[in-house]
């Protein structure tokens, strides 16, 4: 009877092992207070990163903000387009996000991209952008989204401060 337990106890202890091994190697996102974390791992511009999710890499698109252009094909680099990709790959490149879906925009956008606010810890990156005047608040599809008062007076704020897009000094004589 004890040699059994002690056997029962030993896969026990072996299966709760392979789980966190198992854990550490798959791309399969963890769940915390209903928002899922994922790597990033490509940042594309100022409002697009990638992740790996569900077995395959997914694009995923800023709920609520718009930053200048760096890789549409159809336009050319927007003034601070640059300095917006470039802060976005700062603060994101290599860590681990979790992403909030808002169902009045959607999941995902014409272009099959995901939707969604980007969390680094507990760093709303969307708001951190605008408020540091990387980005313009943008209301996708004329709809009012769970943040947008927020994003509207960061980027007020942001505009009353002049910083980034809005300073003086960015872009003079470029119409914002």
């Amino acid at each position: 009877m004890r040699t059994k337990k002690i056997l029962t106890i030993g896969v026990v202890l072996v299966l709760a092992g392979v789980a966190v091994w198992f854990s550490k190697t798959s791309a399969t996102p963890v769940k915390t207070s209903n928002r899922e974390t994922y790597e990033v791992k490509k940042v594309d511009d100022g409002d697009t990163l990638q992740i790996f999710r569900y077995g395959r890499s997914e694009k995923v698109r800023f709920i609520g903000i718009d930053t200048p252009e760096t890789v549409d094909p159809r336009k050319p680099v927007q003034c601070f387009g640059k300095e917006a990709s470039a802060k976005t790959k700062q603060l994101l490149t290599g860590k681990t996000i979790r992403i909030e879906f808002d169902p009045i925009v959607g999941e995902r956008d014409k272009y099959d991209r995901l939707l969604a606010y980007v969390w680094l810890d507990s760093e709303l990156i969307n708001l951190t952008l605008l408020r540091e005047g990387y980005a313009h608040e943008y209301t996708y599809r004329s709809q009012a989204y769970k943040y947008q008062s927020d994003f509207k007076q960061a980027e007020a704020g942001a505009r009353q401060s002049e910083v980034g897009l809005w300073s003086p000094q960015t872009c003079a004589g470029v119409t914002k």
